[in-house]
C-alpha cells in the first residue's frame, strides 16, 4: 500500500481494490476484489487473486481514488513481450527482481544458479556477479570434499557450456563484496557472471513455437559481459559452425562469445 494512503485507508475492515490488466492477446480486464490491510514490516493489501501472466517482477502501480473510495492498481503492457531465460513477460516488470525471485529447482545446476542470482550482486539490467571462491560455501547441499567439489565444477562448465554462465575477472573489497569490472586497488578475483537471456515471444498461433522444456539448441552467438572476450576454444566452435554452415559466415563480433549446441533441461 502507497504509504500516502495509510491515514485514509487505517482501520478499514474491508477496502475495494480495482485491479486493471491487460491480458495477452487480449482486451483490458477490470476485477474488483474485497480486501483487508495486513502490516508485514510494510502495509500490504491481502485476498488478492493475481492473473498468471502476473510474474514476479512485474511492476504495478497502486493509488488510492478518494471519490470512488477504492484502490486502483495497474499493470503496463510491453509493447513487445519479452522472454527472459524461457520466461514469458508481457508487461513492464523489474528485471532485478526476476533475476532474484527465479524457482532454482534441486539440481546441482539449479544449486549453482541460485548462488549466483540469488546470493551474488545483481545490477540494474538483473545481471549479476558472484566470486567463485565463495561457491563451496553457497551450496554446501551439493555435499564436501572432493565429491562434492566434483558435482560443483560439473555444474558450472555446464552453465558456461549452455551460455547461462561466463567467468570474468573482477575484484572484491575489504568485505568481500564482488566489483566488475574490477576495481583498481581491490583485489583480483574471478567473477562468475550470469546475464538474463532475451529472446522475443513466439507466436501463440505458431505451431513450430511450441517449444519442449526438455529440448537441444542450436548453436548461437552470445553478448559477453562488458570487457570480457570469448576463449579459444569458442572462437575454434565458432569457425566450426561456420564451416558446416550452421551459422552464416559473418566473423565473430568484439565482445560476443560463440555457445554449442547442447541439451536443455
Amino acid at each position: 500500500m502507497p504509504e500516502e494512503s495509510l491515514e485514509a485507508l487505517a482501520g478499514r475492515e474491508r477496502i475495494s481494490f480495482v485491479l486493471e490488466h491487460q491480458e495477452p492477446g487480449g482486451g483490458r480486464t477490470r476485477k474488483v476484489f474485497e480486501t483487508v490491510l495486513r502490516e508485514d514490516v510494510e502495509w500490504q493489501f491481502t485476498e488478492i487473486e493475481w492473473p498468471g501472466d502476473v510474474r514476479a517482477g512485474v511492476l504495478v502501480s497502486v493509488s488510492w481514488h478518494a471519490q470512488k473510495q477504492e484502490v486502483v492498481a495497474r499493470t503496463t503492457p510491453l509493447e513487445e513481450p519479452v522472454r527472459v531465460d524461457g520466461v514469458d513477460f508481457f508487461h513492464e516488470y523489474d528485471p532485478k527482481v526476476v533475476t532474484r525471485e527465479f524457482e532454482a529447482g534441486k539440481s546441482n545446476r539449479g544449486q549453482v544458479m541460485f548462488a549466483v542470482r540469488r546470493l551474488g550482486r545483481i545490477f540494474p539490467d538483473g545481471s549479476a556477479v558472484l566470486d567463485e571462491a565463495t561457491l563451496p560455501a553457497q551450496t554446501k547441499s551439493l555435499g564436501r570434499g572432493a565429491k562434492g567439489t566434483f558435482f560443483r565444477d560439473q555444474a558450472v562448465e555446464q552453465l558456461i557450456r549452455e551460455g547461462y554462465l561466463t567467468r570474468v575477472p573482477g575484484s572484491v573489497d575489504a568485505h568481500g563484496y564482488p566489483s566488475y569490472p574490477a576495481v583498481e586497488g581491490q583485489k583480483e578475483a574471478e567473477m562468475l557472471f550470469y546475464a538474463p537471456m532475451l529472446e522475443e515471444v513466439p507466436d501463440p498461433e505458431d505451431p513450430d513455437a511450441q517449444e519442449r522444456r526438455d529440448h537441444w539448441v542450436n548453436g548461437f552467438v552470445r553478448k559477453l559481459p562488458p570487457g570480457a572476450q570469448p576463449s579459444e576454444k569458442q572462437l575454434e566452435l565458432h569457425e566450426r559452425a561456420v564451416e558446416s554452415a550452421q551459422l552464416d559466415d559473418s566473423p565473430l563480433a568484439p565482445g560476443y562469445t560463440f555457445v554449442k549446441k547442447h541439451h536443455r533441461t
